[in-house]
């Protein structure tokens, strides 16, 4: 079983922006429309922004595009951070960084500097542990200045599934397919799930297909248990929506 970064970086990485829909710059465009939405906007709080575990980028692209400078993009892929410093030529104000999400927010600014904190993409399960999950969040709390506003997306994965429900179709195209399967073992009880991602290509020459399998273990993270930590580190929720698969988007600001 490998970590999320040997995941990214020897499997996954290639298929990322094509499972994702495959057009960065509107990928990008719809991520700034969200980020609006949610009032996420350079303003008293100042205009830095850190996007941790940004992957290709489009959410750091999207900050830019709102106005952020600097944007720091922060992710331990290099393969995904190659793709996004070639999608970024031309946006200054976008810093690709390989660093651990872990530690990268004190290394890269200062305390209660920062004007908005966004880490999507399920980048918290990925983390190993749960004081791991506690820990960022403190470091997000900390970073943000007084009118900061944090934006975390994560799978709330407690919940088993079941039989077929364990296969998770995630996108197809006629010379591509991919699929997610979720396994529960009984070594790691509720704490991990282990996620098996499939992906079928087709030959352009001899039409024929073949399958590629990789696998690495993801945090369960109850929405309740994730909250809790939020308050814990001083952050208050000012909107949350949930989503397919139990994705859960939730913005904060640093309370009072």
């Amino acid at each position: 079983m490998t970590t999320a970064v040997d995941h990214y970086d020897r499997f996954l990485a290639e298929h990322y922006t094509w499972m994702l829909g495959g057009d960065l710059r509107a990928l990008a465009a719809a991520q700034r429309a969200h980020l609006l939405e949610w009032g996420v906007v350079p303003g008293p709080a100042g205009s830095t922004a850190v996007d941790l575990g940004c992957g290709p980028g489009h959410t750091s692209l999207a900050l830019a595009g709102l106005g952020f400078d600097p944007v720091f993009a922060v992710d331990l892929s290099e393969p995904l951070l190659d793709e996004l410093a070639a999608h970024a030529t031309g946006t200054p104000e976008v810093r690709p960084v390989r660093a651990d999400v872990r530690t990268a927010l004190p290394e890269l600014v200062r305390p209660g500097s920062v004007g908005a904190v966004v880490c999507l993409g399920d980048t918290l399960t990925h983390l190993p542990t749960r004081g791991a999950v506690a820990a960022l969040c403190a470091d997000v709390a900390a970073a943000l200045a007084p009118e900061g506003t944090a934006v975390f997306a994560y799978r709330d994965l407690t919940i088993p599934l079941t039989g077929t429900d364990r296969f998770l179709p995630v996108r197809s195209t006629e010379d591509r397919i991919m699929t997610c399967f979720l396994e529960y073992p009984d070594d790691f009880d509720a704490y991990t799930v282990v996620v098996h991602d499939l992906v079928h290509t087709r030959d352009p020459a001899s039409g024929d297909w073949s399958l590629n399998a990789h696998s690495y273990r993801k945090l369960r993270l109850s929405h309740a248990w994730v909250l809790e930590r939020f308050r814990g580190a001083g952050l208050r929720v000012v909107h949350e929506r949930g989503g397919p698969g139990g994705m859960r988007t939730v913005v904060l600001k640093r309370a009072s």
